[in-house]
């Protein structure tokens, strides 16, 4: 410390070697303590000092004890790192052959107390060495995290540079191919497995077609490692940068949740692509859950979102199914409940209301045992949105009421706004079915809503707010106040399209045409319905059919040279969300619906 204030040190890395060289094996614990002390200390005079001189030399000495300590905790890591490269050495060196990768996957494990990194990956490889032999399941291994590490050094740069020349339009785009890094990526990596996987996301394919396409006893273990750990090391990159956001919290979260998404869906199509009883099958299942876990104890996990714009490109068409497998495999734990709220709400936008239910009603029970009061309120929430989508309103009504008395007993205030929404949503579509739509009932069902609305907005959630919204404008819709119906659905997209969630963009959308047909507003209804009903088939939510049987009506009531021209007139607006592609998809969806049975 006195040579630090002397300025007989000139770096910090020099205070590192120091530490190094003069610290003998087992004085850590009395280091620490001596360091603890003086620093105490001199923070003690520096906040008790008056006299200026004094103050300003016990501030010197506080900085040069912080330099101490910051150099003495990356010694701590370094060892650390040491010990656990070692032990995983141990534990792979001494497994069976079957277990030797089960070992290396746990060693990676983001959820582990101290997971490898590639770099530290790379010195795992280099002790492994001594102990592999030619051609050896072991020199695989080696060979495989060799590969991995200079793989990952081409694209390190690439993965960046994509990120800064799209910050305009982040993601992997609706349209194969256009803005997303695939392609890029692929171009980087040199033949192997790992450039044609790269590939066939480029096109848009799932992993299931792409091992259809592709003969899998080909893939030899340090190829599929190779594929592991870059894959791992671009997926972590990318929500590293995105968590770091400096100019948007907001946004960085909803691309954090959309790689989260993505990556755990490519490595649940590997797995049902190899076979769930297969070796890659069993090891791809395992890192598939590894992300969801680490994803599931994130404070932006969505509980009441599931389907976002960024990263969710056309194969993921239905992706989401494949997750239901493997977690039957997984024991009751909190971040399983988390996981399947999201997949609960996902099959919910596919229209297979059954299995929501399940998932919903498994989370539940989870999430109750674990004491885990946000995901019980969440599930409760959903399990109301449900069964008001199968016509179930008593059951959709009580369930909103559960977790309208829980959100409040236990101050969680995002619950009690669904709640609030849920409840009154229920209220009006029983209303409606029971033809009960007195001003003094859709009044104090409507009031539920607006109540929502508010809280929502005071906490600033955008995911609850847009369902708020929604639900507002569909209650409006119901007692024919369409104005007001119109104000509240674009509101909802709007704020839909800044949370990321395509279902309630497109649900919004097509609630809108709706809105506007029965407003004799055909233009826009031919606007918001096209848009609506590409969304939503684009994440193969059910609803989409309904939107396309609006507008082939309104084609057949204005004849289709009218409907075409109208759609021509709206063309640059509709170009600008969802490109050309997408626009002159649209006239082959309507037919779609017409000429194919549902």
């Amino acid at each position: 410390m006195q040579a630090v204030l002397k300025g007989k040190i000139s770096s910090e890395s020099q205070v590192h070697r120091i530490l190094i060289g003069d610290m003998t094996i087992g004085t850590g614990e009395i280091f620490e303590r001596a360091l603890s002390i003086r620093m105490s200390y001199f923070q003690q005079q520096l906040d008790m000092e008056i006299n200026e001189l004094k103050q300003a030399k016990a501030s010197r000495s506080l900085k040069a004890i912080n330099i101490i300590q910051g150099q003495w905790e990356k010694i701590q890591e370094q060892n650390k790192a040491t010990e656990v490269i070692a032990a995983a050495v141990r534990e792979i060196t001494i497994a069976e052959s079957d277990e030797r990768l089960v070992r290396l996957l746990s060693a990676i494990d983001p959820n582990s107390k101290y997971p490898l990194n590639i770099l530290q990956l790379q010195q795992l490889s280099e002790s492994l060495s001594k102990f592999a032999q030619r051609d050896s399941e072991l020199q695989q291994i080696v060979d495989g995290i060799t590969c991995a590490t200079k793989t990952w050094g081409k694209l390190q740069e690439y993965l960046l540079t994509w990120i800064y020349e799209h910050q305009d339009n982040l993601g992997f785009g609706v349209i194969p191919g256009e803005k997303d890094p695939w392609a890029l990526w692929a171009k980087k990596v040199d033949k192997s497995p790992l450039k044609i996987l790269l590939q066939a996301l480029a096109m848009g394919k799932s992993m299931v077609e792409f091992l259809n396409n592709y003969d899998v006893d080909d893939i030899s273990l340090d190829e599929w490692l190779e594929v592991t750990l870059v894959l791992q090391s671009v997926q972590r990159g990318l929500v590293s940068w995105f968590d770091k956001q400096p100019y948007n919290i907001e946004a960085g979260s909803k691309l954090s949740i959309s790689t989260f998404l993505t990556f755990a869906v490519i490595w649940s199509q590997l797995a049902n692509g190899f076979g769930l009883d297969s070796k890659y099958g069993t090891w791809s299942s395992s890192i598939m859950l590894q992300i969801l876990r680490t994803f599931a104890q994130r404070p932006y996990f969505p509980m009441y979102g599931g389907i976002f714009a960024s990263f969710s490109g056309v194969y993921l068409h239905s992706a989401l199914n494949y997750l239901d497998e493997p977690l039957k495999f997984v024991q009751g734990t909190q971040e399983k409940a988390r996981i399947l709220t999201l997949l609960g709400y996902s099959q919910r936008t596919l229209g297979k209301y059954k299995n929501s239910i399940s998932f919903h009603k498994e989370a539940l029970e989870i999430a109750i045992n674990a004491g885990d009061h946000s995901c019980e309120i969440a599930n409760f929430n959903h399990l109301s949105r449900t069964c008001v989508a199968e016509g179930n309103y008593t059951d959709a009504i009580n369930y909103s009421q559960r977790a309208l008395i829980i959100s409040r007993q236990t101050g969680e205030k995002i619950g009690e706004a669904n709640a609030l929404a849920n409840f009154g949503y229920s209220k009006v579509m029983q209303a409606k079915e029971l033809k009960e739509l007195g001003t003094e009932t859709y009044e104090t069902a409507i009031s539920y809503l607006k109540q929502g609305l508010k809280l929502s907005e005071l906490l600033g959630d955008v995911q609850s707010k847009a369902l708020c919204l929604s639900s507002l404008g569909v209650a409006y819709q119901v007692v024919k106040l369409y104005s007001d119906a119109a104000t509240s659905l674009e509101a909802a997209f709007r704020v839909a399209q800044i949370s990321g969630d395509l279902y309630l963009q497109g649900l919004n959308l097509g609630n809108l045409a709706e809105t506007n047909y029965s407003l004799k507003n055909i233009n826009r209804a031919i606007y918001t319905g096209s848009l609506g009903m590409y969304l939503l088939h684009q994440i193969d939510a059910y609803k989409w059919q309904e939107t396309a049987i609006l507008l082939g009506a309104i084609q057949a009531e204005i004849g289709e040279k009218n409907f075409r021209e109208s759609l021509e007139e709206e063309r640059p607006r509709i170009i600008a969300i969802i490109g050309i592609d997408g626009y002159e998809y649209i006239p082959c969806l309507i037919a779609k619906y017409h000429t194919e049975e549902y």
